[in-house]
């Protein structure tokens, strides 16, 4: 840290905080007899706490974000900048920074050319929703207006994102949700529904087709997908199904919309997940790692066909997408972004999340061989999950709060990672790792080696 910080110096935030802040997924009853956790400084891959506790994140802010690390000046210089020249104007008018940052972008995805400014990836992936549903209405005379989704992906907190959400605790008690969205099968071939079989990829592919013709091609209109399913299990779809999936898609002019809010702009070692299956998406939404936390933004990426069917009839006021997203006007977003992505061209970011990646892997994959528990290792890039059992030959998911414990444990050693939470019943049973792209093999060894000494101390 820059400086010290003592408990009572700053013992009027923690009560404000105790008093007024409702924090996310947490729940405040355990605060009338504990202090809220409150990070007051990060660095790198560092944060440290209003104790002075050091802790090395492991999942990128908590939530799979701060992609470049923690304390980058260059990037809060240039939001200063920009700030005091012009913060905001409604993106019904054009900013420098946001042309800027949509050509830079549009260099990185080939065969995309449209990019839709908000705030977050819920926001992102509904403007996806309402655009499928304005093309049903505007082109196929009200049909093609269902939209797929897969088991066990996760696309955001509002109530249409939650309707296309295939994390059932998720939705509990959300309901009713908007209706049209239509779950797919997982692709997760270490839990096969097909038995085992040579060519899981294309049968869990086939199993989407299924489902199209059950409900009707001529209903169907989009299908969204994460390219690496994360909070549902950090799930890395296997050979033949992407193929098969932009086959289907095509067969049945079905749009194909890939949520990159976790995995885009450099966490799976590309600048996106699709571009490691050589798919060619109609639409990509990102958001996390765009600006990596220095300013909220988010956007929804198309090509020139889609954006088409916006402008087809301008006599008619109601043929262009009549969406504002008010926040989407903030020019911090782009230059943000653009220092962000300058970074990890620069920094070689995407070559040492590849690297580091492969040896997150092999680090746990090593762990595997003495730990009975984990039944499972995968992932892609930086963004890598460990699978806990209790018996490797069924497959028994440990208990929830087992893997809690394995989470307190690393915390308890100043190490923060993650699981799959309230999301799966009986599946929340998965280890998640996403540390900041700058990670390097001093870090990654000190995670897995804290993991191994949690494991050890909550399994034996």
């Amino acid at each position: 840290m820059n400086s010290a910080i003592l408990p009572n110096d700053i013992q009027a935030v923690i009560e404000a905080d105790r008093a007024h802040v409702w924090h996310h997924l947490t729940q405040h009853k355990t605060f009338e007899t504990a202090d809220p956790r409150i990070f007051v400084e990060g660095r790198g891959l560092r944060v440290w706490d209003a104790t002075g506790r050091e802790y090395l994140d492991a999942l990128s802010g908590g939530v799979w974000t701060v992609n470049v690390g923690f304390g980058r000046e260059s990037i809060a210089d240039a939001v200063r900048d920009q700030l005091v020249k012009l913060n905001y104007f409604a993106n019904s008018a054009g900013s420098v920074a946001g042309a800027l940052f949509a050509q830079k972008l549009i260099e990185k995805m080939p065969g995309m050319s449209r990019v839709y400014y908000s705030n977050s990836g819920s926001e992102a992936n509904e403007k996806v929703f309402k655009m499928v549903r304005q093309i049903s209405h505007r082109h196929h005379g009200g049909q093609k207006y269902k939209i797929l989704y897969r088991e066990r992906d996760y696309h955001g907190t509002t109530l249409g994102t939650l309707a296309a959400g295939g994390q059932p605790e998720r939705r509990e008690q959300y309901g009713p949700l908007p209706e049209g969205f239509v779950e797919v099968p997982h692709c997760l071939e270490y839990r096969s529904q097909y038995g085992d079989i040579d060519n899981y990829g294309e049968r869990a592919a086939d199993a989407i087709e299924e489902v199209i013709l059950r409900e009707g091609p001529q209903t169907i209109g989009a299908l969204c997908l994460e390219p690496v399913t994360a909070g549902g299990g950090v799930i890395v779809p296997p050979d033949g199904y992407w193929p098969r999936v932009q086959e289907i898609c095509r067969k049945y002019d079905i749009l194909l919309h890939i949520d990159e809010v976790v995995c885009g702009i450099g966490r799976t070692g590309k600048w996106f997940g699709y571009q490691h299956f050589g798919i060619e998406p109609d639409f990509v939404t990102m958001a996390k790692g765009v600006a990596s936390g220095y300013a909220a933004i988010s956007c929804t990426v198309t090509h020139e066909k889609v954006f088409n069917l916006f402008k087809d009839n301008p006599s008619d006021p109601m043929s262009y997408f009549r969406d504002i997203s008010t926040f989407g006007g903030c020019v911090a977003g782009p230059v943000a972004a653009l220092e962000n992505m300058r970074i990890i061209e620069e920094e070689e970011l995407l070559e040492n999340t590849t690297r580091m990646g492969e040896r997150m892997r092999a680090n746990l994959r090593e762990l595997q061989e003495r730990h009975a528990v984990i039944g499972d290792v995968r992932g892609l890039g930086l963004f890598c999950g460990a699978e806990l059992v209790s018996d490797r030959q069924s497959k028994t998911p440990v208990e929830e709060k087992q893997v809690q414990a394995v989470i307190g444990a690393c915390l308890s050693d100043g190490v923060i990672i993650g699981a799959t939470n309230r999301s799966l019943p009986g599946l929340n049973n998965t280890l998640c790792f996403s540390p900041a792209l700058i990670a390097t093999a001093a870090d990654i060894d000190a995670i897995t080696s804290t993991v191994d000494r949690a494991l050890t101390k909550v399994f034996g």
